[in-house]
């Protein structure tokens, strides 16, 4: 038996290698001012089994459970973003910028994808995906290049209450997705009523889950038993979704457990960030699995979907912003450069592309997969450099910076 035979064959050794591999992928990415999630999907690439094949489709098998689990932390960690307190200081205006270029974004890329013949499941799941950011790239670029301005202070806002917005959209969106895949009748119930349904149970359990979880806080106070509780709330949540006899969305469960907790707890910042010590490995390996999933054999078939993808979905952040932004009468530059600022997607995006993936895979989840994992390698690659241009030319990066830089 070969050495790559005796990898496959045990858990723990793909688990070593790939998190071995994605450590030496950051020293790469950090030589070429690439986000370290870039390379992370390249290595997953390389060693999956469309490429070296050192992990096979029986390991990624094996490997959903991580996949779940790491959606759950990634919403439960926007859901921490969301205190009341901040949302009200942030006041409407930001939240009418976010709401037209969500939506715009949404609107156009499921036009585009329509008209150029993409099947409705797909063009449903895209379309709601492509409303999604990338926070981690754009705060990237803020701080390295320490931006200061109307834009900035505009863009980190949008950028955090962006993908909550994605959520909601995805979940109508999948919904009815599911039911034209699966051949469900397209009736008010299925179309309107049970969506509505799983968003406001999501929430609910979420909520609950949530409040439980900010009120035995109060019992325990070391650092390590807090951890444990958020861990086994977050897992509560994801379980929950999986057993319960009627469809809830993970990530809306796991974002309203987030959010709770967050506006119950005048600490919670400080419990939240602990949490953040044990999750970038758990977050290395999502990555890198999404990576081996993307079958390079089946990228010429979504050639034409992917392009569009791209485009409108580039298009809709920049008119939706656009729109926003003149509609609550914006500053001028954040009328003219905001837009280009919002095109980096990652993580998010690569989740919702999972649960496509996992709960109506085929083809359907096949092309998804594909075309969210090629945009977002794209996404950060241009992404950030394009965010550093727009604020440069807003006059927010100073040319002192960008030689220090």
């Amino acid at each position: 038996m070969d050495i790559i035979s005796i990898i496959r064959e045990n858990i723990l050794l793909v688990f070593s290698l790939i998190l071995i591999l994605g450590l030496f992928s950051t020293r790469l990415m950090k030589l070429v001012n690439f986000p370290n999630v870039t390379g992370y999907l390249i290595i997953g690439l390389l060693v999956g089994p469309y490429c070296l094949k050192l992990i096979n489709e029986n390991n990624i098998e094996g490997l959903k459970l991580i996949t779940n689990v790491a959606l759950g932390f990634i919403a439960f960690s926007i859901g921490g973003e969301f205190k009341l307190t901040t949302l009200k200081s942030l006041g409407k205006n930001i939240m009418i910028i976010t709401l037209f270029q969500a939506v715009t974004t949404s609107l156009l890329t499921f036009i585009v994808l329509w008209a150029v013949g993409t099947p409705m499941p797909i063009a449903l799941c895209l379309c709601a995906i492509a409303a999604a950011t990338a926070p981690a790239a754009t705060l990237m670029v803020v701080r390295q290049y320490k931006a200061k301005g109307p834009v900035t202070d505009t863009l980190l806002p949008v950028v955090a209450l962006d993908d909550a917005i994605g959520l909601m959209i995805f979940s109508l969106c999948f919904a009815l997705a599911k039911v034209i895949e699966t051949g469900g009748q397209l009736t008010i119930t299925n179309v309107i009523l049970m969506p509505i349904l799983e968003i406001v149970l999501s929430l609910g359990i979420g909520a609950l889950i949530g409040f439980v979880l900010a009120i035995v806080m109060k019992f325990f106070k070391s650092r390590a038993n807090r951890l444990i509780w958020m861990i086994a709330c977050v897992f509560l949540g994801v379980a929950l979704c999986e057993i319960m006899p009627i469809e809830l969305s993970s990530l809306l469960v796991c974002m309203m457990i987030g959010a709770v907790f967050t506006n119950m707890r005048s600490d919670s910042i400080s419990i939240l960030d602990g949490g953040e010590r044990w999750t970038p490995p758990l977050f290395m390996l999502f990555f890198i699995i999404s990576g081996a999933e993307l079958d390079l054999a089946i990228l010429p078939t979504v050639g034409v979907i992917g392009i569009s993808y791209l485009i409108a979905r580039s298009l809709g952040k920049v008119f939706g912003s656009t729109i926003g932004a003149k509609v609550v009468k914006a500053d001028k530059n954040i009328v003219k450069y905001l837009g280009l600022t919002l095109l980096p997607q990652a993580g998010v995006a690569i989740g919702m592309a999972q649960m496509v993936s996992v709960s109506l895979g085929g083809s359907v989840g096949e092309k998804v997969t594909a075309v969210v994992l090629c945009a977002t390698l794209i996404y950060e690659l241009v992404g950030p450099l394009i965010t550093k241009i727009a604020l440069t030319k807003a006059g927010e990066i100073k040319k002192k910076d960008k030689v220090s830089a």
